[in-house]
Parts: structure tokens; sequence; C-alpha cells
């Protein structure tokens, strides 16, 4: 049986950080991590800290832990295609993507990746970032951040893949910036917030999270084979 590793965009510079980002996954994704656990499979969330690490880190463990099944999932940063009709084929429209552009100019993150050596299959997008995820569930940013919460000025499109990744934190520091816990914050907040939202609510409004979350139900059935 194959474990799986998940290297992950996003935690910080320690390692206290990248713990706490990922319990925030390791509840977001419980589901997976529970019908793994059953079969014996580890399924780890490896928090990277920054795009580029994350980006190295699963290149790495292609290279020297083939005995895994190793995946990356970072921000896609930009626009990027719809999910096409025939959703096998969105795993291309990943994998061109991260090969046409790192991230945002001016972050030392210009250019394109070289992900030609991994299977499409095992790219995955958080778009256009995390926080996408998160404001998908506005309920569960109101119970989290309470009084002085202001749920109107979160991003109001169905999919959320379109907003803007600037808008999108905009809208959110302005949802939360009168709360008693202060305007969002990603190392303070993140992990909390991915322990609180629901997953139906982010698949509604995310496309490409459920198509992660079908993967890895996939790839734990595949292991268990």
């Amino acid at each position: 049986m194959n474990d799986i590793y998940v290297y992950v965009e996003g935690g910080g510079d320690s390692k206290e950080q990248k713990a706490e980002l990922r319990r925030g996954f390791d509840a977001l994704f419980d589901f997976e991590k529970s019908s793994a656990s059953r079969r014996r499979i580890g399924l780890v969330f490896v928090c990277c800290g920054g795009r580029q690490d994350a980006y190295e880190a699963f290149q790495n463990a292609v290279l020297v832990r083939s005995d895994r099944i190793n995946a990356m999932l970072v921000d896609s940063e930009s626009p990027i295609s719809p999910v096409p009709t025939d959703r096998s084929k969105d795993a291309l429209v990943r994998r061109d993507h991260l090969m046409q552009r790192q991230g945002t100019a001016g972050r030392g993150q210009s250019g394109g990746w070289d992900v030609t050596n991994v299977a499409p299959e095992r790219i995955h997008l958080m778009v256009q970032c995390m926080e996408a995820w998160i404001v998908a569930d506005p309920e569960a940013l109101e119970d989290f951040y309470k009084k002085g919460y202001r749920k109107n000025k979160l991003p109001q499109r169905p999919n959320l893949e379109e907003e803007p990744k600037g808008d999108i934190y905009a809208k959110l520091e302005a949802a939360t910036e009168k709360t008693q816990k202060g305007k969002y914050a990603k190392i303070h907040h993140a992990s909390q917030l991915l322990q609180r939202i629901e997953r139906d609510k982010i698949a509604i409004r995310c496309p490409r999270f459920s198509i992660f979350r079908d993967w890895l139900s996939d790839e734990i059935g595949v292991a268990a084979g």
C-alpha cells in the first residue's frame, strides 16, 4: 500500500506555523484521512511555507520517494481556464497553467514551473488562493468572528474561482476588520477557519476543491487495492 503525501503551499516560516496550518487541513479533510486510516494508508499534508518551497519539496519527493503517492496543492495565483465539461481533462489545464507561470510578478516567481516529469492528475490548485475556500462559507466566518462581522462585504459571485486573488483578500479583510479578532490574518486565523468551514459549501463555489477531494478518494481506493 502506498501512503499519500500532499505538498501544500502555506504555513509561514516556522515549524509551529506549518504545524498549525496542517491541523487545519487535517480537519478539513478528516473524512479522507479517516477513510485512508481504516485501510492502513497514511494521508499526510505537508505544509511547506512559500509556493516555491512547495514546488521544490514536491519535486524532491517525486524523485526520491517513488514509493509514495505524491501530490502538490498550491494557489493558481492568477485566473485559470474554467473546468472543462469533461473534468478528466482538467488535470492538463492545471499542469499547463503552472508551466506558464509560477506566481505573481514581483515576488520572484515569474516564468513557469517544469512539471512535465509528473502525472498531471497529481497537480492541484486552490483557485485563485486558499482564501477562496474560506469565503465560500460565510456562516462559518460569522461563527468565528462574531460581533462586527459584515457578511455583505464578502465576494458574492457563485463561482469563487473567477474572483481575483486581490479582491478575495480585500473583501475578506473588509468583512472582518471591525471584529474583535481584527481583520483576517492568514497566519493567525486560517487554520481555525479551515476547521470550521463546510466542505459541501466549498465544493459548490470552488469546482477544483471538489476535483481535489474526488482525486483523494480515488487514490485512497487505488492504494488500498
